[in-house]
């Protein structure tokens, strides 16, 4: 061999070295610029990233057999910065970028893409990247693609789709993209095995294309507004695990033939229009999960239903279906949860259904159900809410049902359940069986429940007395034992139940006095002692208290009422006790005069009033202009206030009104004026200051036709607005705490809301650009909420 022969391979590899030796520099220092981009991230993925090292080396990198990087895997590493996109592409074997679950942020362009030509993996879901998705034709090799809660909004670029023929996974769900028809593109990646356009500004109807898409396993179309039937062609996708169409305006049936989706494990299609019959759905015997809640099916439930041996989750309330419970449905799984509330359904409740002990939730209220409850749910210790409020279900309440560990919830109102209340109810948190037939005593043990917020027994049989160590139970927000047949004395305890708002204890054989205690119950809001017998004075102490009720008629109470009791709204509370006397109040006997009294110490008295309203005059003009100027401070007049809670409360009216000042205002109308007051604690509050008088211009109004002119017109604004916001329980709803009223200005407490209402983005300076669909989803979640009774 020649020395010419001889040098030329070993010159070829020479060079070969040579470009893999720069070839695998530029790859590091491309890795390095990455890494540098992300240096704010916390986490120690970075840390075999170093100068001098192969990049194949690195963590969460891969090289093909040559040694070039062909997959960058750094998903769910908390990485923070801004994704140098286009450089990374630069990596000519790379192949696989998953950069899923981060805090990333920024743009990326149509140009960044041009360089990814060879990717065949791209995961960017999970991160808070801003701006459109670029133009995604040059990933013509394009396998997986996850965008899903990326951050991207605008346009999507459906037709670029066209070109990523290769396309299995396909996830870009849970991202304002602008309005848009279903992409009818779509249809046409025949490969997908996965499909998730939940969320995604989706209108128009679900095209019957999608039946070409027969490799489908999941098909994710949930929070969008498609309207129309489901399509036909739907049950061409027999490979279909998982179905999700919630919360859209599907109509119309259920398709024939949808029971050949036996693979079918999850169904979710709650909150649309479908109608008709769930008979389609008898031989789906692999559901898992079946959610067809608020839509208008009617007919019967399947009786196969009942065989359906993988069933944990069936949640089909608030339709129209009747007939009886499969009486099999539970027993064959780890039932989890049932709710089939608000329908017409007959007959009794199944008895298995927490036969593995697994139940959390049984939901059956607002039904036509008869019979008992089965014993067997006594034993379901996984049971958190138990609600069967509203049938016709009788009998005795199994024992060992009140004492459940985990029950948080339990109704039985409106029924017509009998017998005593078992002693074991010192466990429960809840307690809801009014308007029954409820007998015996209320156990003692009651007091044991220390973690009870409410009582409420109304309208049953209970006899004998209360017990006397209620005051234990500190958490207690409402009792109510009206309507019984409970005898003795109130205890003293009750004033101990600090948390108490509302007490009724009307229509009872109740005797003896009022305790004192109660008037130390500050958050009480209402009290009903009436219809007993109670005898003896109203306390004094019940002065102290800012009630909004106070019924003590139909007793046998006598002596004088208190005087800061003695108002014209509290006047019918008094009525049928003919032993209490009053100088205040019409139809009531005048109070004698004290006879200890003697004449000249009414005449001295006389003379001392007489001398200091000489120093009052005195001092009158000095202190005339130094009240003034203060009254442009602190808007509001001292005096007495009434006080009316809608909610618990952890502050007092002297709170509210000393935080009316003049620095704190923070919005101005034509009788209102609003103030931001912030609470020792931080909490803070927006309160609504309305006037009695024309505040405007600093005068009062000095004739009386004009003050109840002006009253009027106030009692009618100011009452139209506490009573829509205090029957208003919503989260888009601003709540109100409570009004404070007095004799010249009403205040209305509310929650403070830092960033405005709805009306401030439709209409202010700080509006913001709305579509119509926005608008109208913004509608009809309201109007959902306001007529959906608390579950």
């Amino acid at each position: 061999m020649s020395i010419q022969q001889w040098l030329l391979p070993m010159f070829l590899v020479f060079v070969s070295i040579i470009v893999m030796s720069c070839a695998e520099s530029d790859e590091l220092q491309i890795l390095l610029k990455l890494k540098s981009a992300l240096k704010k991230s916390n986490t120690d993925v970075f840390s075999s990233w170093i100068q001098g090292r192969s990049p194949c080396n690195f963590n969460g990198v891969v090289c093909n057999s040559n040694g070039f990087v062909k997959e960058i895997n750094l998903p769910h590493q908390q990485l923070v910065g801004y994704l140098p996109f286009g450089s990374i592409c630069e990596l000519k074997s790379l192949v696989k970028i998953d950069f899923g679950d981060n805090l990333l942020y920024g743009k990326v362009t149509d140009e960044d893409m041009k360089n990814c030509t060879g990717l065949q993996y791209l995961d960017l879901g999970l991160n808070s990247f801003s701006g459109q998705v670029p133009d995604l034709s040059p990933l013509n090799e394009l396998k997986f693609l996850s965008l899903n809660s990326s951050g991207f909004s605008g346009h999507f670029p459906w037709k670029s789709l066209e070109n990523l023929k290769e396309l299995t996974f396909l996830s870009l769900g849970d991202n304002p993209f602008a309005s848009s028809p279903f992409p009818q593109v779509v249809p046409y990646l025949e490969k997908l095995y996965w499909l998730y356009l939940t969320n995604c500004s989706l209108t128009g109807q679900i095209p019957e294309g999608i039946q070409n898409l027969t490799r489908l396993q999941n098909l994710e179309l949930a929070d969008n507004t498609l309207s129309g039937p489901i399509p036909a062609g739907i049950i061409q996708l027999d490979k279909l695990w998982q179905l999700q169409l919630y919360n859209n305006s599907l109509s119309g049936n259920l398709p024939i033939g949808f029971g050949n989706l036996t693979s079918l494990v999850n169904f979710d299609a709650s909150m649309n229009m479908l109608r008709g019959k769930l008979s389609e759905l008898r031989s789906l015997n692999n559901l898992a999960s079946l959610q067809l809640f608020e839509n208008h099916f009617s007919g019967e439930i399947p009786e196969e239903f009942g065989e359906f041996k993988y069933l944990v989750e069936l949640s089909i309330y608030r339709n129209n279906l009747s007939g009886r419970i499969p009486p099999k449905i539970g027993s064959w799984s780890d039932f989890i949860f049932i709710d089939v509330s608000e329908n017409f359904l007959t007959g009794p409740i199944p008895p298995d259904m927490c036969k593995n002990g697994k139940m959390v939730k049984l939901l059956l209220l607002q039904n036509n159900l008869t019979g008992t409850i089965p014993n067997s749910y006594a034993n379901c210790k996984s049971l958190a809410r138990f609600r069967v409020n509203n049938n016709f279900l009788s009998g005795i309440v199994p024992a060992g049902i009140w004492s459940l560990p985990n029950l948080a919830l339990i109704d039985l109102t409106m029924n017509q359940f009998e017998g005593p209340v078992t002693g074991d109810i010192g466990n429960a948190k809840s307690l809801a069986q009014s308007n029954n037939q409820f007998s015996g005593e209320l156990p003692a043990s009651i007091s044991k429940a220390s973690s009870l917020v409410s009582i409420n027994v109304s309208s049953n049989k209970f006899s004998g007395q209360i017990p006397g160590t209620i005051g234990e139970l500190k958490s207690l927000g409402s009792l109510y034992l009206d309507g019984n047949m409970f005898s003795g004395t109130i205890p003293d305890s009750l004033g101990s139940c600090v948390s108490l708002n509302d007490v009724n204890l009307a229509g009872n054989s109740l005797y003896g006095e009022i305790p004192d205690s109660v008037g130390s119950l500050q958050s009480l809001n209402s009290l009903n002692l009436s219809k007993n017998t109670l005898s003896g004075e109203i306390p004094t102490s019940l002065s102290s208290l800012r009630l909004s009720l106070l019924d003590l008629s139909d007793n046998q109470l006598v002596g004088p009422i208190p005087k800061s009791l003695s108002v014209e709204v509290f006047k019918d509370g008094f009525e049928g006790n003919l032993g209490l006397c009053s100088s205040n109040l019409k139809d009531f006997q005048p109070c004698s005069s004290d006879s200890g009294t003697s004449s000249h110490l009414r005449t001295f008295l006389s003379c001392f009033i007489a001398g200091l309203l000489v120093l009052v005059l005195s001092i009158g003009c000095y202190m005339f202009v130094k009240v003034r100027k203060t009254n442009l401070n602190h808007p509001l007049k001292q005096g007495s206030w009434e006080m009316k809670s809608f909610h618990m409360l952890s502050f007092t009216e002297k709170d509210i009104t000393n935080g009316i000042k003049s620095e704190n205002l923070i919005g101005k109308g034509g009788s209102e004026n609003v103030y931001k007051v912030e609470l020792n604690g931080g909490k803070k509050l927006a309160v609504k200051h309305i006037w009695t008088s024309d505040s405007s211009n600093g005068k009062s109004y000095r004739s009386s036709a004009t003050m109840i002119t002006k009253s009027k017109f106030r009692s009618q604004e100011y009452d139209a607005e506490v009573t829509a916001l205090s029957a208003i329980r919503h989260v888009n709803v601003v709540k109100l705490f409570c009004s404070i009223t007095s004799e010249d200005c009403s205040l209305l407490v509310y929650e403070y809301l830092p960033n405005g209402s709805l009306w401030d983005k439709l209409h202010s300076c700080r509006k913001i650009d709305m579509s119509w669909e926005l608008r109208y989803a913004i509608a009809l979640g309201a109007a959902r909420g306001l007529f959906a009774p608390w579950m």
